[in-house]
C-alpha cells in the first residue's frame, strides 16, 4: 500500500513540468490528446524503449523527445527552434547572478 504522505507522482520537478507543458499544449488546441497518446504509446513500445526506461527520468526523457518530434512532425515548432531556446536559455542561466531567477527577456543580444 501507497503511504499517502510519502506518495509523489513526480520524482522530480522537470517531470512535471513537461507533463503540465503538453497538457497546456494539447488545452490551447496544438494537438488532440488521441492522437498524442498513439504517439507516445507507440514511443514507449518501440523496440529497445523498454530497455531504455530504468527511472522516472528515463520515461519523461522518452516523454520529451517525443513531444519535441510530435510538434515538429506537426509543423507547430522546428528543430533549430528548440535548438536555439536550449542555447538561449544556457546562456541565460550563465549569467544570471546566483540566487537570482533565470530570465530569458533580460538575455541581452551579442
Amino acid at each position: 500500500m501507497i503511504n499517502k504522505a510519502e506518495y509523489r507522482p513526480f520524482n522530480e520537478p522537470w517531470h512535471a513540468q513537461i507533463f503540465a507543458i503538453t497538457v497546456h499544449l494539447n488545452e490551447q488546441g496544438h494537438f488532440n490528446w488521441n492522437d498524442w497518446s498513439k504517439v507516445f504509446g507507440a514511443a514507449l513500445s518501440s523496440k529497445g524503449s523498454e530497455k531504455l526506461i530504468i527511472n522516472d527520468d528515463d520515461y519523461y526523457l522518452i516523454w520529451l523527445k517525443t513531444l519535441e518530434k510530435f510538434l515538429g512532425d506537426a509543423g507547430k515548432i522546428q528543430p533549430n527552434e528548440i535548438i536555439q531556446y536550449f542555447q538561449d536559455w544556457r546562456a541565460a542561466f550563465l549569467n544570471t547572478p546566483h540566487g537570482q531567477p533565470v530570465n530569458l527577456a533580460n538575455l541581452s543580444a551579442d
